[in-house]
Protein backbone atom coordinates (compact mmCIF):
# COMPACT_ATOMS: atom_id res chain seq x y z
CA UNK A 1 0.00 0.00 0.00
CA UNK A 2 1.40 3.41 -0.95
CA UNK A 3 2.07 5.72 2.01
CA UNK A 4 -0.14 8.85 1.76
CA UNK A 5 2.67 10.97 3.24
CA UNK A 6 5.86 9.93 1.41
CA UNK A 7 4.57 7.62 -1.36
CA UNK A 8 6.78 4.68 -0.32
CA UNK A 9 5.29 1.27 -1.19
CA UNK A 10 6.45 -0.77 1.81
CA UNK A 11 4.38 -0.77 4.97
CA UNK A 12 3.53 -3.03 7.87
CA UNK A 13 0.03 -3.88 9.13
CA UNK A 14 -0.02 -3.21 12.88
CA UNK A 15 -3.72 -3.88 13.58
CA UNK A 16 -6.66 -5.47 11.74
CA UNK A 17 -10.29 -5.35 12.83
CA UNK A 18 -13.64 -6.26 11.40
CA UNK A 19 -15.93 -3.31 10.68
CA UNK A 20 -19.49 -2.77 9.40
CA UNK A 21 -20.76 -6.10 10.69
CA UNK A 22 -17.93 -8.06 9.12
CA UNK A 23 -18.30 -6.66 5.59
CA UNK A 24 -15.13 -4.59 5.86
CA UNK A 25 -11.67 -5.06 7.38
CA UNK A 26 -10.06 -1.98 8.92
CA UNK A 27 -6.26 -2.07 8.93
CA UNK A 28 -3.83 0.25 10.73
CA UNK A 29 -0.56 0.46 8.85
CA UNK A 30 2.83 2.06 9.39
CA UNK A 31 5.10 3.16 6.55
CA UNK A 32 8.51 1.47 6.79
CA UNK A 33 10.16 4.51 5.17
CA UNK A 34 8.86 7.52 7.14
CA UNK A 35 6.99 5.91 10.06
CA UNK A 36 3.65 7.58 9.16
CA UNK A 37 0.61 5.67 10.46
CA UNK A 38 -2.53 5.44 8.34
CA UNK A 39 -5.76 3.45 8.08
CA UNK A 40 -7.07 1.45 5.13
CA UNK A 41 -10.36 -0.36 4.62
CA UNK A 42 -10.68 -3.59 2.66
CA UNK A 43 -13.98 -4.87 1.29
CA UNK A 44 -15.28 -7.23 -1.34
CA UNK A 45 -16.13 -5.47 -4.58
CA UNK A 46 -19.56 -6.58 -5.72
CA UNK A 47 -21.42 -5.96 -8.92
CA UNK A 48 -23.55 -2.96 -8.14
CA UNK A 49 -27.31 -3.20 -8.05
CA UNK A 50 -29.27 -0.98 -10.39
CA UNK A 51 -32.45 0.76 -9.27
CA UNK A 52 -35.50 0.85 -11.52
CA UNK A 53 -37.04 4.25 -10.77
CA UNK A 54 -40.79 4.97 -10.80
CA UNK A 55 -40.50 6.63 -14.21
CA UNK A 56 -38.65 3.61 -15.68
CA UNK A 57 -35.15 5.10 -15.59
CA UNK A 58 -32.28 2.98 -14.28
CA UNK A 59 -29.51 4.21 -12.01
CA UNK A 60 -26.88 2.66 -9.77
CA UNK A 61 -27.97 2.00 -6.19
CA UNK A 62 -26.30 4.76 -4.17
CA UNK A 63 -25.71 4.07 -0.47
CA UNK A 64 -25.19 7.78 0.26
CA UNK A 65 -28.52 8.67 -1.34
CA UNK A 66 -30.24 6.01 0.78
CA UNK A 67 -28.60 7.35 3.95
CA UNK A 68 -29.57 10.95 3.08
CA UNK A 69 -33.22 9.93 2.75
CA UNK A 70 -33.16 8.12 6.06
CA UNK A 71 -31.32 11.01 7.73
CA UNK A 72 -33.93 13.47 6.50
CA UNK A 73 -36.70 11.39 8.08
CA UNK A 74 -34.72 11.01 11.32
CA UNK A 75 -33.78 14.66 11.67
CA UNK A 76 -34.04 15.87 15.29
CA UNK A 77 -35.02 12.38 16.45
CA UNK A 78 -33.10 10.30 19.02
CA UNK A 79 -31.50 8.10 16.35
CA UNK A 80 -27.72 7.80 16.09
CA UNK A 81 -25.69 7.92 12.89
CA UNK A 82 -24.55 4.38 13.73
CA UNK A 83 -28.16 3.14 13.76
CA UNK A 84 -28.73 4.72 10.34
CA UNK A 85 -25.50 3.21 8.95
CA UNK A 86 -26.48 -0.22 10.30
CA UNK A 87 -29.94 0.14 8.75
CA UNK A 88 -28.45 1.06 5.36
CA UNK A 89 -25.99 -1.84 5.51
CA UNK A 90 -28.73 -4.36 6.34
CA UNK A 91 -30.94 -3.02 3.52
CA UNK A 92 -28.04 -3.28 1.05
CA UNK A 93 -27.22 -6.82 2.18
CA UNK A 94 -30.86 -7.89 1.93
CA UNK A 95 -31.31 -6.35 -1.52
CA UNK A 96 -28.09 -7.95 -2.75
CA UNK A 97 -29.20 -11.38 -1.53
CA UNK A 98 -32.73 -11.12 -2.92
CA UNK A 99 -32.24 -9.48 -6.30
CA UNK A 100 -30.50 -10.22 -9.56
CA UNK A 101 -28.72 -6.92 -10.23
CA UNK A 102 -31.91 -4.81 -10.60
CA UNK A 103 -34.30 -3.71 -7.90
CA UNK A 104 -37.40 -1.51 -8.12
CA UNK A 105 -37.19 1.67 -6.04
CA UNK A 106 -40.45 0.61 -4.36
CA UNK A 107 -38.68 -2.41 -2.82
CA UNK A 108 -36.04 -0.13 -1.31
CA UNK A 109 -38.67 2.25 0.07
CA UNK A 110 -40.62 -0.60 1.65
CA UNK A 111 -37.50 -1.96 3.35
CA UNK A 112 -36.71 1.49 4.78
CA UNK A 113 -40.29 1.90 6.00
CA UNK A 114 -40.26 -1.56 7.59
CA UNK A 115 -37.17 -0.69 9.62
CA UNK A 116 -38.17 2.87 10.49
CA UNK A 117 -41.54 1.70 11.80
CA UNK A 118 -39.73 -0.48 14.35
CA UNK A 119 -37.13 2.18 15.17
CA UNK A 120 -39.07 5.45 15.42
CA UNK A 121 -42.70 6.11 14.52
CA UNK A 122 -42.19 9.82 13.81
CA UNK A 123 -39.32 9.09 11.40
CA UNK A 124 -41.53 6.42 9.82
CA UNK A 125 -44.37 8.91 9.22
CA UNK A 126 -41.96 11.50 7.81
CA UNK A 127 -40.48 8.97 5.39
CA UNK A 128 -43.90 7.59 4.46
CA UNK A 129 -45.25 11.06 3.65
CA UNK A 130 -42.53 11.56 1.03
CA UNK A 131 -42.26 7.97 -0.19
CA UNK A 132 -46.02 7.47 -0.57
CA UNK A 133 -46.47 11.04 -1.85
CA UNK A 134 -49.22 12.09 0.54
CA UNK A 135 -51.47 14.54 -1.25
CA UNK A 136 -53.49 15.74 1.73
CA UNK A 137 -53.91 15.54 5.51
CA UNK A 138 -56.33 12.60 5.22
CA UNK A 139 -53.61 10.36 3.81
CA UNK A 140 -51.33 11.48 6.62
CA UNK A 141 -53.99 10.71 9.23
CA UNK A 142 -54.69 7.29 7.73
CA UNK A 143 -51.01 6.36 8.11
CA UNK A 144 -50.90 7.68 11.69
CA UNK A 145 -54.07 5.72 12.57
CA UNK A 146 -52.42 2.61 11.15
CA UNK A 147 -49.50 3.04 13.53
CA UNK A 148 -51.75 3.78 16.48
CA UNK A 149 -53.71 0.62 15.73
CA UNK A 150 -50.52 -1.47 15.89
CA UNK A 151 -49.48 -0.21 19.34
Amino acid sequence: MRCPKCGHLNDKVIDSRSAREGDVIRRRRVCLQCGHRFTTYEEIIKTHLRVIKRDGRHEELDRNKLIKGILRACQKRPISAEQIETMADSIFRELDNENDREVPSSAIGEKVMERLEKLDEVAYIRFASVYRRFKDVNQFLTEVKGIIGKT
